[in-house]
């Protein structure tokens, strides 16, 4: 452990000696978090629902999925220059220390920056929370703690999956980027809004349903307009942890599959 604050002491030093261009870059990386925000402000200016939902409802889904994705991002994301580091051999250095390969990959460029989106993110879903109109229980306040956490666990596990694609096809990034950057896109609305195989294949085949969705429905104690039954919403842990776990095994087989560019 003391290698790895070592690393992340080393990258926080560095990144707060430049505070003019720390700050803003703080400042810019709320935009994106941001503009998803004004987007759901600008549908509910031509419509008063949503996938069934008002505006102050659809804004817990959306604060959700962005406290759970750019706090992923932030602590996640940056494994995604593994692309980078195949195709040049860097990967090489990484290998030869004494210290697991992931880890150091999330800390050699932790992106501090990213921490005013996360910020951003959570204060809007506290601001949804409490405008929503929730009838609190206590089941209800463990949800609204533990959801976003599975999701910021699934978004994390989606980042290591799309970057294990390197280890067989080095110029992945944009392929990766359609399910990390596009899952957060796709877990902004309700999943109702979408349909047929789209629908499927996002929501239940790779499970982005259950990183604001469902949860946000049992929180709000709205049924389902699809059908499923009101117990999906307590089932986004369970899909985090089997997330994590196909992440854990395509991680391992990609290291076992790399071989050195020799550069």
């Amino acid at each position: 452990m003391r290698a790895y604050w070592a690393l992340l002491r080393g990258q926080a030093s560095s990144q707060f000696s430049y505070r003019a261009s720390f700050a803003v870059d703080l400042v810019a990386n709320v935009w994106s978090t941001a503009l998803d925000v004004v987007t759901i402000l600008v549908l509910f200016g031509v419509t008063r629902t949503l996938g069934g939902l008002d505006l102050h409802q659809a804004l817990v889904i959306t604060g959700m999925s962005a406290c759970a994705f750019a706090t992923a991002d932030m602590l996640v994301g940056n494994v995604e220059r593994i692309t980078l580091y195949v195709r040049t051999g860097r990967f090489d250095t990484v290998l030869v220390r004494p210290l697991r390969a992931l880890p150091q990959l999330l800390l050699l460029d932790l992106p501090l920056r990213k921490l005013s989106r996360a910020a951003l993110g959570a204060g809007v879903y506290l601001f949804a929370l409490g405008t929503a109109g929730i009838t609190w229980t206590p089941a209800r306040v463990l949800l609204a703690i533990v959801a976003p956490v599975a999701g910021v666990v699934f978004f994390g596990a989606m980042f290591v999956i799309t970057a294990s694609v390197a280890f067989w096809w080095t110029e992945s990034g944009e392929f990766g980027n359609a399910f990390t950057y596009g899952g957060r896109d796709f877990t902004s609305y309700p999943v109702s809004v979408y349909s047929g195989w789209f629908r499927t294949a996002f929501a239940y085949t790779l499970g982005f349903a259950f990183v604001s969705y469902y949860p946000a429905l049992a929180l709000l104690g709205v049924p389902d307009p699809i059908g499923l039954p009101g117990w999906t919403g307590w089932c986004a842990p369970l899909v985090a942890l089997a997330a994590t776990a196909l992440a854990t095994l395509i991680w391992r087989l990609g290291l076992r599959h790399y071989t050195s560019t020799g550069s």
